[in-house]
């Protein structure tokens, strides 16, 4: 493995794990608000939240106190003076005050989740200041023109950042669809580009129109909330503005960060298993080489077995990394989850079906690739055995796709089996009459096996009366390829049959079931004297008789 195919498989890594942060926050569920959280008022100051009460008081609720602080902030505010903001603490919690006055009191229960009272309330103290300085400090005309003036050199800033977005759109279109295309002219396959030139441009333009819509939408969003923070009336809504987005955006890069371990843990898990899978294909490659040997495995098997090796690794591996996945074990993956393996188990009944027909195929040795089988109407040489299905090619150059389950349901006649090299058997049927001895048809037949090229003579072809119907008998001979030229098997049987006929032809013999009704005289039957005409060898103690006698 190099270097830059190192940096490949990092780069495709970092990539999985930020795109599944991603997928994570949005999955995430959100934290189930607490008892106390559920009756939470905020407390206002100038159209700014600087404090959150959770706790009831003296038979007062939450929102009530909060309206009653809100009033007591606003009175003291308006008061003018130094607008000091202190604490102190009472046995009930914490007493905020500004100018020594008492503003609102912060309980124990008040206190944010995670944090104690003390802490809760110096973040208040912190954001009052700030609130009443801001408000002490833009009150005149001389603040308001200030702020007029700095949101008019922000809309000039935000202008000029719109228009620069716009000049770069074509100039980076441009850059960056002629380096992808000149990527893509180079990824090639047989002389042919994998990918079109015209669709990389056009996902390229995309791309690029995509982007600068968000660009355009981030800096308008940007000129509003902080032009919205430059007034005190305003403040508010740009704070809110502030914080909807820096809430978004942790949501995600937090949910990214908190990911990212896990995704580690996933990722070495499948990596270990890439290794445990080419260690598989190495040793199982060696066993097919014949470079090694088990007693447990024999060639036909190695292929099945390791496929069924590499998909239990890879299982098991999905199994153990599913727990590390971001959204794992939310309600709405294990939805999803549910979904799929339904989806699966309704649909692919008929795929695990084939799949396992075709594995009793290949461990029970019915078919190997080369052999030549009838499968009810397919009729031919096995070119390949799959999980679902078995390629076979026929004598005139079709290839049937025929499924395992329809090769494990019917007859299969192998005429390869037991057949040294890569021969075949191949046999012939005809029907004659009675009348004609049944030792010259045997004599006839292996003669036209004789002369047909391209079958073998050793074993010798053998003849079958296979029945004796109402009105002729059957004869099957069968005989054997040569293994070094086994050829086509209807050449070959072609080849035959053309034989067959010129030989019964030469010795005046028809091949015709006879189909009447009524015999005639002479009788249909054979004398002793004719029982062995030519080509038929003589009977012991009988001469031989000249052909047409």
């Amino acid at each position: 493995m190099g270097f830059a195919k190192v940096m490949d498989w990092l780069r495709s890594g970092l990539l999985a794990m930020i795109l599944l942060g991603v997928v994570a926050s949005a999955l995430a569920e959100p934290a189930a608000p607490l008892p106390s959280e559920l009756e939470a008022a905020p407390v206002y100051l100038h159209y700014r939240k600087v404090a959150t009460l959770r706790a009831s008081m003296l038979g007062l609720t939450p929102a009530e106190r909060a309206e009653r602080a809100e009033a007591e902030l606003t009175r003291l505010s308006a008061r003018g003076g130094p607008r000091e903001v202190t604490r102190r603490a009472i046995p009930q919690g914490q007493v905020l005050l500004v100018d020594g006055v008492m503003a609102f009191v912060l309980l124990e229960g008040d206190a944010a989740p995670g944090e104690s009272i003390e802490e809760t309330t110096d973040r208040v103290v912190s954001q009052v200041r700030s609130v009443l300085a801001s408000v002490r400090d833009s009150g005149g005309l001389p603040e308001m023109l200030q702020g007029l003036a700095l949101a008019v050199t922000i809309s000039l800033v935000a202008v000029f950042l719109l228009w620069l977005l716009r000049r770069s759109r074509s100039w980076v279109a441009v850059k960056l669809a002629r380096a992808a295309s000149e990527k893509a002219e180079s990824l090639t396959i047989g002389g042919e580009a994998v990918v079109q030139r015209e669709r990389v441009i056009g996902m390229v333009r995309k791309v690029v129109t995509t982007s600068y819509w968000l660009a355009v939408l981030l800096v308008v969003y940007e000129w509003l909330s902080i032009g919205l923070e430059l007034f005190p009336y305003t403040r508010a809504w740009g704070d809110g503005l502030h914080g909807f987005l820096l809430g978004i955006l942790g949501q995600v890069f937090g949910g990214i960060a908190s990911g990212i371990p896990n995704l580690l843990v996933a990722f070495l898990i499948l990596m270990l298993a890439k290794v445990c899978v080419d260690l598989s294909k190495a040793f199982f490659d060696r066993l097919e080489r014949g470079v090694v040997s088990v007693r447990w495995l024999d060639e036909d098997s190695v292929r099945p077995t390791r496929r069924l090796v590499s998909v239990a690794i890879w299982l098991f591996a999905v199994a153990m990394a599913y727990p590390y996945l971001p959204g794992a074990q939310t309600e709405a993956f294990r939805g999803l989850s549910v979904l799929v393996g339904l989806m699966i188990s309704l649909g692919a009944s008929s795929i695990v079906g084939q799949a396992a027909s075709g594995l009793i195929l290949m461990y029970t040795r019915t078919l190997r690739v080369g052999d030549y089988v009838a499968v009810g109407d397919a009729d031919g040489r096995v070119m390949e055995l799959g999980i679902f299905s078995t390629r076979i090619r026929t004598g005139v150059g079709e290839e049937l796709s025929v499924p395992n389950s329809l090769v494990l349901g019917n007859v299969t006649r192998n005429r390869s089996r037991g057949v040294e090299g890569d021969g075949y058997l191949i046999d012939s049927a005809v029907t004659i009459g009675y009348d004609t001895p049944w030792r010259q048809v045997h004599a006839m037949l292996l003669e036209a096996a004789d002369r047909t090229r391209g079958i073998a003579l050793n074993p010798k072809p053998v003849v079958h009366q296979t029945a004796l119907s109402d009105f002729y008998a059957e004869y099957r001979v069968v005989c054997r390829s040569i293994p070094r030229e086994p050829g086509a098997r209807p050449d070959l049987i072609s080849a035959l049959n053309g034989n067959i006929q010129d030989v019964f032809n030469e010795y005046g013999v028809q091949i015709m079931s006879p189909h009447y009704i009524d015999d005639t005289d002479p009788a249909k039957v054979v004398p002793p004297e004719g029982w062995a005409p030519p080509p038929a060898p003589p009977l012991p103690g009988r001469p031989a008789l000249e052909p047409g006698q």
